[in-house]
């Protein structure tokens, strides 16, 4: 019943799935997969496409020839597994070299090097054909305010970002950027730390249409957020481009665990805000499996993502059409169009006629709503008793 089709759009990065399980206290537990090996395990779980850094594709000092093998052996493996590549990125967190940031790095060798290297991550991910490029500036921030005046990392990073713009218009390519944000970790402090920053940034660049975000259920929730109203702000604004799914206990670290694993009502009404608003571009799976799994464990992993995902989305599905709690959502939003000569635009018309109006406050606050009603049955709807 729960089997992924290619108009579900089920995504996972290279870098999830090929975690070879390091953590800060811990070194690998599972070797190094290729790019190939990558693919035709996806390809395995019924993933729809792949995403990649530029160096999980190509390391960082690897040889022309060495390059080109590499993109020649991907290639092959795309064609013959039906595997797409619809998200790239640039990694810009790994190197010593972006110690002190990228883009907002103090050293303007460093922000020159880092616009290089994603003008030359670009060219790559065109070439496999993606059309959205995200940009997680995980190393974009600070430990001490010391060291750096935030007005200027936010015009560095705006002039990063128009820069890249102008690019793309300039080589002619179909692709749009989608900002992620993340409050911390690496860095101490993460500028543009949530999605509700980055919108607020992406009005002041000068290509604002050609870019839009890609939230992190994780990265939310770490500050203690909600993250499917976050979700909601971004699409409501036509910005959510892309999305990365996963799953993370409010308040720690950067748990990046599979999707639905934690906070099973939140995924809920994620999913049922991405399904009710016909959110259709891809549905990434930003995750890792546990540090003690095996390569065959990450394929559960990877299938447990996309089944959670479609389980919630029968959910969704039950939640809409059962007449209980549809009809307690009639209730709870009943108007009686007394009150429509006020809603909609302004005129000076309306808001004298509002001013006039009486209002009966009391029988206002003795209105109660059967929310405890309704989110009951919803936790009935989820643990399958409805």
């Amino acid at each position: 019943m729960y089997e992924p089709k290619p108009e579900d759009k089920f995504t996972f990065g290279m870098w999830t799935v090929g975690n070879i399980g390091r953590d800060p206290f811990g070194e690998p537990v599972r070797p190094a997969l290729t790019a190939v090996q990558i693919v035709e395990m996806l390809a395995e779980v019924g993933a729809w496409g792949v995403n990649f850094h530029d160096n999980d594709l190509i390391p960082i000092d690897a040889t022309p020839a060495e390059r080109d093998k590499i993109k020649k052996e991907f290639r092959q493996a795309l064609d013959a597994t039906g595997v797409v590549v619809p998200m790239a990125t640039t990694n810009l967190f790994t190197d010593p070299a972006f110690r002190d940031g990228a883009f907002t790095a103090n050293d303007p060798k460093v922000r020159a090097y880092a616009l290089q290297k994603t003008m030359n991550a670009i060219d790559l991910g065109v070439e496999f054909g993606a059309k959205i490029y995200v940009f997680w500036g995980g190393r974009e921030g600070t430990e001490t305010d010391a060291g750096k005046d935030p007005v200027t990392a936010i015009k560095r990073s705006r002039e990063a970002m128009n820069f890249l713009c102008e690019y793309v218009i300039d080589q002619g390519y179909d692709l749009k950027f989608a900002l992620e944000a993340k409050p911390n970790e690496p860095r101490g402090d993460i500028y543009n730390a949530t999605t509700g920053n980055m919108l607020a940034f992406i009005e002041t660049l000068d290509h604002p249409q050609m870019v839009g975000v890609n939230p992190e259920v994780a990265h939310e929730q770490m500050a203690g957020l909600n993250f499917t109203h976050h979700v909601a702000q971004a699409l409501e604004a036509g910005k959510l481009f892309h999305i990365d799914l996963n799953d993370q206990v409010p308040g720690r670290y950067d748990q990046d665990f599979r999707f639905g694993a934690v906070n099973i009502k939140s995924s809920f009404f994620l999913v049922k805000l991405l399904e009710d608003y016909g959110y259709d571009s891809s549905r990434h799976f930003d995750a890792h499996a546990y540090r003690s799994s095996n390569y065959d464990d990450v394929k559960e992993f990877a299938r447990g993502c996309i089944r959670n995902y479609l389980i919630l989305r029968e959910k969704v599905a039950q939640f809409n059409s059962d007449s209980e709690i549809q009809a307690l959502l009639a209730e709870i939003n009943e108007d009686d169009g007394s009150m429509s000569g006020f809603s909609g635009a302004y005129s000076a018309q309306k808001a004298a006629a509002l001013r006039e109006h009486g209002f009966d406050r009391a029988a206002l606050g003795r209105r109660g709503q059967p929310y405890e009603r309704l989110d009951q049955l919803t936790v009935e709807l989820l643990m399958g008793v409805r």
